[in-house]
Parts: C-alpha cells; sequence; structure tokens
C-alpha cells in the first residue's frame, strides 16, 4: 500500500492490545483525544531500537497528552510479547497487536527496508498523527529510532526548534 500523504482520511483500525484496554481502535483513540492520535509503527518490542523509540514516547507521554494527543505503538508482535515489553519498560500508553500487518499495509508501513546492508520486506519505523477529523496531519517513514520522538515534539508545536 502506498504511503498516506497529509489530509487523506486514515484508515480505521481496531487491534487487539495491552494496556489500558484489551483493543484499541482509532475511532476510540480519537474520541478520547483533544488534537489527535499518534500511531506509531515498529518492527519488534524488546529490541535496543524499538525500546529506545517506546521509552521516548512514555518519557514524552505526558507533555503529548497535555497537547491533546492520545498515542498508540502497532507492531506485528503478538500481545504476549507486547505484555512483557510493556511491563519490562513501564509502558503506559496501549501496544496493539497486527501480526497479519494489515494496519501496517494500510498505513503504508509495510514495505521493503534495508537491515545490515540486505533488502528485505518488513515493518517500517513510522509515525502518523491523525487530526480529530480523521484525517492525516503528519506522516513520516523510514525513521530512525533515536531522536525521532523529539523531532516530532518540535513538529507538533510542544518543543522549540533547536
Amino acid at each position: 500500500m502506498a504511503q498516506l500523504m497529509v489530509g487523506q482520511t486514515a484508515p480505521a483500525f481496531t487491534l487487539p492490545a495491552v494496556g489500558p484496554a484489551q483493543t484499541v481502535s482509532l475511532a476510540g483513540l480519537l474520541e478520547s483525544a483533544r488534537e489527535g492520535v499518534i500511531v506509531y509503527f515498529y518492527p519488534a518490542a524488546l529490541t535496543p531500537g524499538c525500546t529506545t523509540e517506546a521509552c521516548d514516547f512514555r518519557d514524552s507521554l505526558a507533555s503529548l497528552t497535555a497537547k491533546g494527543y492520545a498515542v498508540v505503538g502497532v507492531s506485528p508482535d503478538k500481545p504476549e510479547k507486547l505484555q512483557r515489553f510493556a511491563t519490562q519498560e513501564a509502558l503506559t500508553f496501549p501496544l496493539a497487536s497486527d501480526p497479519d500487518h494489515a494496519v501496517a499495509d494500510a498505513y503504508g508501513a509495510w514495505g521493503i527496508r534495508k537491515l545490515y546492508g540486505k533488502e528485505h520486506v518488513g515493518l517500517l519505523r513510522s509515525t502518523v498523527v491523525i487530526g480529530l477529523d480523521g484525517k492525516v496531519v503528519l506522516a513520516r517513514y523510514n525513521v530512525k529510532a533515536t531522536g525521532h520522538v523529539a523531532r516530532l515534539r518540535v513538529l507538533l508545536g510542544i518543543d522549540a526548534p533547536n
């Protein structure tokens, strides 16, 4: 599937999750937000890069929530692994399981990626911000785990640019 563009309607989803609820949906997240929803896709729980990114979201959650954003992490991992990840890293936002990568594909976050110099098909580390109207307001693909949340905070107006 093609990557989403600003102004497009974000695909609806409902996925099994760990965290505050057993399932998470885009509609439910939009209802709970005052500004929008941050959907971030990560390749695998309990790996160094994904842990860095998840902990950055965890550490920024209070300011993201204060600004009106709900956050959900989506990976192809099964709920059992996501639960270990959430517990180990004290993650308090929902982590959604997308084992058949249908949601990642719909969001353009599934495709060809490079790992150790070789190309293979898999999840592209990506973040999509969706406004209350269900439209994409920001879409970033193939982001680096380190520093991504800090850049996102600037783009969302939480922090001033350096």
